[in-house]
């Protein structure tokens, strides 16, 4: 299980560098810029802060005797960003 908790954690750093690298492009002004619409800027942030505390709570619940659950939390960013961007989901 740990080598999935690890292949999950690259994910979401992945995921994060990516969120990071196009907020500029998304929400104007200079790359790594956030200036846009309050609740697009709040939604993104949970993103990046999601991408971060996922891989986190999965190695604490592994720690902790659950590594199922702590792998199913860690994929979450990233199956989430598949979903989105499949189109079988639209946020809108």
């Amino acid at each position: 299980m740990t080598p999935l908790l690890i292949l999950a954690s690259i994910a979401d750093a992945l995921l994060l560098i990516l969120l990071i690298a196009v907020s500029g492009f998304v929400f104007g002004g200079a790359p790594e810029g956030l200036h846009g619409d309050p609740a697009s800027v709040a939604g993104w942030t949970g993103a990046a802060i999601a991408c971060v505390a996922a891989p986190v709570m999965g190695f604490v619940l592994k720690r902790r005797g659950k590594p199922g659950i702590g792998n199913l939390i860690a994929w979450l960013p990233p199956a989430g960003a598949l979903l989105l961007t499949s189109g079988v989901f639209h946020p809108y």
